[in-house]
């Protein structure tokens, strides 16, 4: 009978496990490609664990942004990307790094966005220190780059501090791609550009004093304004390319 008993136990506590990890399995799979809230609840090993609805989802080394701190009890936002029960232990995975997270936060912050009046029609992203949106509007009343910004910066500033002070540049969608590129490579001013669509480059003249902007700390900037735009952007100051054609 104790036997029996033993056995009986073992067998509803595994069903009971299984019931769980669909439910799980099930609740996250819904979210997928959503961002949600939780609590920084531990680490362990390199992964941070986030408490969310009861759950705790893993926020691997990969996934973690080095500038962030993941201090226990922090509240955070991440956005789930993956529902792995390959193995015997369920995992929910979740990202601070994607470029997804930003564009979801522009949709849970932007009424304009949800209401499908807006929306993002790319972005470049170089986690904890600068990402570059393109952004569009559907209805002429609405300016997107007015709806994302927000009354006195307050919707790209609630962004910026969730994402712990990434500077992000808010650009605007247009098909012409110098204007494209010339607004991709903002805050810098930009003198001339030449295109060679065969090759999907650019070459770029700025301003002798705006150079270092347009490139950016180790490149940054132009290397953003490369990813968003999908062209290679070749930069010159106004002096480089005199020298050049002599």
């Amino acid at each position: 009978g104790r036997i029996a008993a033993q056995t009986a136990k073992q067998v509803l506590s595994q069903k009971l496990r299984e019931a769980e990890h669909r439910r799980i399995h099930d609740v996250f799979h819904e979210k997928l490609g959503e961002v949600v809230t939780g609590v920084v609840s531990r680490r362990d090993g390199q992964s941070v664990y986030v408490q969310v609805n009861r759950v705790e989802a893993e926020l691997p080394k990969r996934e973690q942004v080095p500038t962030e701190p993941y201090r226990p009890n922090d509240r955070v936002r991440v956005y789930v990307y993956k529902v792995d029960d390959s193995q015997r232990r369920l995992r929910v995975i979740v990202s601070r790094t994607l470029p997804n997270l930003l564009r979801k936060l522009f949709e849970l912050e932007v009424p304009e966005i949800s209401q499908g009046s807006g929306g993002i029609q790319a972005g470049a992203r170089e986690p904890g220190q600068r990402s570059k949106i393109e952004v569009f509007s559907t209805d002429e009343r609405v300016d997107p780059i007015g709806a994302c910004i927000g009354p006195r910066g307050a919707r790209v500033q609630a962004i910026v501090d969730e994402l712990y002070d990434e500077k992000i540049d808010v650009v605007p969608y247009t098909e012409d791609p110098k204007t494209f590129i010339t607004d991709a490579l903002s805050p810098a001013k930009v003198n001339s550009l030449k295109l060679n669509p065969e090759e999907k480059s650019a070459f770029v003249v700025v301003p002798d004093n705006q150079l270092s902007l347009a490139i950016g700390k180790g490149g940054q900037n132009v290397r953003l304004a490369a990813r968003l735009t999908e062209w290679k952007i070749d930069i010159r100051s106004e002096s480089q390319a005199a020298e050049a054609k002599k």
